[in-house]
C-alpha cells in the first residue's frame, strides 16, 4: 500500500513539474507600441491570455510537448507560432503584430489630433470604419443619415414632412449642439447646415469620428452635445477606381463615382455624384414623402509631397440641388387653386479647405490650416422666400510634440461667419457678421501602464459677446487583462443665432433677429463616464461590452418664443436645460456572424418657472439590433430591427412608439458586387398612426414628424472596383 501511494505522488509530482508558462509582450509591428487586450490560445484547447496594459499575457498550465498557439487582436493579422515546452529559458518573448490592411483605417483617429491609437486616448472617441461606411452606403447612397441614425445615442430628426430637411441629436441635445465637420474644417455650420445631412454622400469616406459630450477644447463653440468628424479618402500607392449605381423603389436614382491614387510627389482624390428622385407619395395623402430633387456634388483633392518632412494638400468641396416638396398634384405641373402648396429648396455650397504640414523632428510638427466656406440657400413657399447667403472662413495654426508618454497640442484658430439676407419689405434685416478667435492648449499623458490623463484649456473671444473659457479633462484606466473605463468632462458654450430645428420647420418666415443687447450664449458642462469589457472564448468567439453614463447641463438655453403680430424671437428662457442617461452596446462575434445590440435611455428635461416638461421629440428608450453574416470577399447579409419608444410632441400630445425593420444581401467577386437592401419592410409610417397636418391642402398646419414617411422601400444597385 505504501509503494501504491508513494507511486502516485510520484505521478502527481511529475504532472506538477511538466505544467510549464509562456510569458510573452504582444506589440504592433511597426510602431512597437505594446498592444492591450490582445488574446494568445494554445491551439485545440481553451487554455489562453489576454495581454494587460503593458501588453504582457500569461498562459500557465502548458504541458511538455510542442504547442502551437494563436495570436490574436482585433485589426491585427492573426499569427500562429509553435513552441516546444519546456523552453531552453524562461525569458518572456516579443510578439509582432502586423495591422490588417483592411481593418488598419478603422483604428487611425484624427479628431483628437493625437497619434495615440484609440486603446490609448482618454476621449471616448466611437469610429465608424470603411467597412460598416460600405454597408450603410447600400442602404443611403445618397446622403449619411442612415449611418448616423442607428448608432445609439443619435438620433436624425426630419424638420420638414414634404422635403425631408434633417438635423442630427446627440443624446437628447437639439442639432444645433452638435458640430458636423469634414476633415477637421467646420464648414457644416451657421446657415451651412440646413439640408447639410442630405447632401453628404459616403462613398469618399474613410471613416467617421463620433465624440459624444463636451468638445470644446479643440472645436470651440458649438460642440456641446458632441461632433461627428467625417473623414475624406487619402490616395495610396494603389489606385482606387470605384463606381456606386443605385436604384429605389420609390424612383430614385444614385451614380457615384470615386478615383484615388498616390504618385512619388502628388496624389489625387476625386468623387463625382448624381444623386436624384421623383416625388413619392406612398400613403396617398397628396403630399410628397420624399420630395423631388436633383443634385450635383464634384469634389477634387490634390496632395503635394515636397520631401519627407513636408507636405500639403488642397480641396474643394461642391454641391448643387434643386429640392422641391409639396402637393402631389403642384408638382406634377397640375397646380390649381386647391393644389397649390409647395416647399421648394435651391441650395448652393462650394468650400474649400487648404492644409500644410511640416515635421520639425521626429518629435515635432507644425500644421497651418485654412477653409472657405460659401453657401446660398434659397426657401420658397406660397407668398414667401427666404434668400441667404453665408461665407464663412476657418484658419488654424498648430504644433504637436510627441513623446513616449506625453503628447502636447497647441494652437490658435479664427473664424468668421458673415449671413447677409434679401430684405424682406417691412421686417427687420437679420444680417450679421461674426468674428471667433481662440487659442487652446491640450495635453495627454500616460501616468502609468493603467492611467492615462487628456487635458485641454480653451479661451475664445467672440465679438459682442466676449470672452469663454473651456477647460475639460478626460482619464482612461485600464483595469486588469480586459477591462477599461474612460471618464471625462468639460465646459461648452453656443453663441446665439436664428439657424435651428425650430425655425427651420417654419422656414424662417417672421424670425426676429438675435440681438447682444437681449441674447446671451448658452453655457454648458457636460460629464459622461463608461466601462468597457472586451474578451476572446476560445479562437472564434469574441464579446465585447461597453456600458456608458451621460449628463449635459445647458443653462439659459435659447428658445423660439411666439410673439403677438404672428413674429417669433430667440429668448433665453429663466431655466435650464438638462439630458442625462446610459448607453449600452454589446458585440457578439462568432465565425462569421456578428451580433450588435444597443440600447439608449434618455431624460431630457427643459426646466422653466419651476416647471419641468420633456424636450420634444426625443425617444426615451431606443433599441438597436444588427445581425451580420459576412463570408469573406463572398457574401455579406444582414437584418436589423431598431425600437423607437413616445416621443412628447411640441403640442404637448405623446406619440406612439413603434418598430422599424430592414434586411440587406450582398454578393461580392473580385471587381464587383451586387447588392439589394429591404429597408422597413414592416411598412412603418407615421401616416399610419394619423393625419401629418391640420387646416386644408393649400394652408396645412404640418405636425411634428417622429416617424418614417417613405415606408417601405426597396433598393438595389452594383458597386464596380476597377
Amino acid at each position: 500500500m505504501k509503494a501504491y501511494i508513494l507511486f502516485i505522488a510520484l505521478i502527481v509530482c511529475h504532472c506538477a513539474f511538466a505544467q510549464n508558462t509562456l510569458r510573452a509582450t504582444i506589440k504592433d509591428a511597426e510602431s512597437k507600441e505594446t498592444l492591450t487586450g490582445a488574446t494568445a490560445v494554445i491551439e485545440g484547447t481553451t487554455n489562453g491570455a489576454v495581454s494587460n496594459a503593458d501588453g504582457l499575457l500569461i498562459i500557465r498550465n502548458i504541458p511538455d510537448r510542442k504547442h502551437k498557439i494563436v495570436f490574436l487582436y482585433i485589426g491585427y493579422e492573426k499569427q500562429e507560432k509553435e513552441f516546444r515546452f519546456p523552453p531552453a529559458d524562461n525569458q518572456p518573448i516579443e510578439i509582432y503584430l502586423k495591422a490588417d490592411e483592411s481593418e488598419l483605417e478603422e483604428i487611425v483617429i484624427s479628431s483628437t489630433r493625437s497619434t495615440r491609437t484609440i486603446e490609448r486616448i482618454p476621449t471616448r472617441i466611437e469610429f465608424i470604419g470603411g467597412e460598416e461606411l460600405d454597408e450603410k452606403g447600400n442602404m443611403k447612397p445618397g446622403d449619411i443619415r442612415m449611418l448616423l441614425n442607428e448608432s445609439t445615442g443619435i438620433q436624425t430628426q426630419q424638420t420638414s414632412p414634404i422635403s425631408a430637411n434633417a438635423s442630427i441629436r446627440i443624446q437628447g441635445l437639439d442639432g444645433r449642439y452638435t458640430q458636423i465637420l469634414k476633415d477637421g474644417f467646420p464648414i457644416y455650420s451657421g446657415a451651412a447646415s440646413g439640408l447639410g445631412l442630405l447632401q453628404i454622400p459616403p462613398l469618399d469616406l474613410k471613416q467617421v469620428e463620433i465624440i459624444k459630450g463636451s468638445t470644446s477644447t479643440l472645436y470651440g463653440g458649438g460642440a456641446i452635445a458632441g461632433l461627428v468628424n467625417l473623414i475624406s479618402k487619402t490616395p495610396t500607392e494603389e489606385r482606387e477606381l470605384t463606381f456606386h449605381l443605385n436604384g429605389t423603389s420609390a424612383l430614385g436614382l444614385d451614380l457615384n463615382g470615386f478615383y484615388s491614387q498616390g504618385f512619388e510627389k502628388t496624389g489625387l482624390t476625386l468623387f463625382v455624384s448624381r444623386n436624384s428622385n421623383v416625388a413619392y407619395d406612398p400613403a396617398h395623402t397628396g403630399f410628397s414623402a420624399i420630395p423631388q430633387f436633383e443634385r450635383y456634388n464634384v469634389n477634387p483633392r490634390l496632395f503635394i509631397y515636397f520631401s519627407p518632412e513636408t507636405k500639403a494638400d488642397f480641396g474643394i468641396n461642391t454641391s448643387f440641388e434643386n429640392r422641391l416638396g409639396g402637393d402631389m398634384s403642384y408638382i406634377k405641373g397640375k397646380n390649381n387653386e386647391e393644389h397649390s402648396y409647395f416647399e421648394k429648396n435651391q441650395t448652393q455650397r462650394l468650400s474649400t479647405q487648404f492644409s500644410v504640414e511640416h515635421r520639425l523632428n521626429e518629435q515635432s510638427k507644425l500644421t497651418f490650416r485654412n477653409s472657405f466656406n460659401y453657401f446660398h440657400r434659397i426657401i420658397t413657399i406660397p407668398d414667401y422666400t427666404f434668400d441667404g447667403r453665408q461665407n464663412g472662413t476657418f484658419s488654424e495654426l498648430n504644433y504637436l510634440h510627441t513623446t513616449e508618454k506625453t503628447e502636447w497640442v497647441a494652437g490658435a484658430n479664427l473664424w468668421t461667419d458673415n449671413f447677409s439676407e434679401k430684405e424682406s419689405i417691412g421686417f427687420e434685416s437679420r444680417d450679421y457678421s461674426q468674428t471667433t478667435s481662440g487659442l487652446f492648449i491640450q495635453n495627454n499623458t500616460k501616468i502609468t501602464g493603467y492611467l492615462s490623463i487628456e487635458s485641454g484649456l480653451r479661451s475664445d473671444y467672440i465679438t459682442k459677446y466676449g470672452f469663454a473659457l473651456l477647460p475639460r479633462l478626460s482619464v482612461l484606466f485600464n483595469i486588469g487583462d480586459k477591462w477599461s473605463s474612460r471618464m471625462g468632462g468639460g465646459l461648452g458654450y453656443k453663441t446665439p443665432g436664428i439657424f435651428t430645428e425650430e425655425s427651420e420647420r417654419i422656414h424662417y418666415q417672421n424670425v426676429l433677429p438675435v440681438s447682444s443687447d437681449i441674447n446671451k450664449p448658452e453655457r454648458s458642462y457636460g460629464m459622461n463616464a463608461d466601462v468597457n469589457y472586451r474578451t476572446a472564448i476560445g479562437e472564434e468567439l469574441f464579446l465585447s461590452v461597453n456600458q456608458l453614463f451621460f449628463y449635459t447641463y445647458l443653462n439659459r438655453p435659447l428658445l423660439l418664443i411666439p410673439l403677438s403680430g404672428g413674429n417669433y424671437q430667440f429668448r433665453n428662457i429663466d431655466g435650464y436645460m438638462d439630458t442625462k442617461g446610459a448607453e449600452t452596446n454589446l458585440k457578439i462575434r462568432y465565425r462569421d456572424f456578428t451580433l450588435f445590440v444597443g440600447y439608449t435611455f434618455t431624460d431630457a428635461q427643459i426646466t422653466a418657472n419651476a416647471a419641468n416638461t420633456p424636450n420634444p421629440l426625443t425617444s426615451r428608450h431606443r433599441l438597436n439590433n444588427v445581425l451580420m453574416y459576412e463570408a469573406e470577399d463572398s457574401w455579406k447579409i444582414g437584418l436589423e430591427a431598431y425600437y423607437y419608444s413616445p416621443q412628447r410632441l411640441s403640442d404637448g400630445s405623446a406619440s406612439r412608439d413603434y418598430w422599424v425593420c430592414g434586411a440587406m444581401i450582398e454578393k461580392i467577386w473580385n471587381y464587383f458586387s451586387l447588392y439589394a437592401n429591404f429597408e422597413n419592410f414592416t411598412d412603418t409610417r407615421q401616416t399610419r398612426f394619423g393625419s401629418l397636418y391640420t387646416g386644408t391642402a393649400t394652408q396645412p398646419v404640418f405636425k411634428d414628424i417622429y416617424a418614417p414617411l417613405d415606408g417601405f422601400v426597396v433598393n438595389a444597385g452594383i458597386k464596380i472596383k476597377l
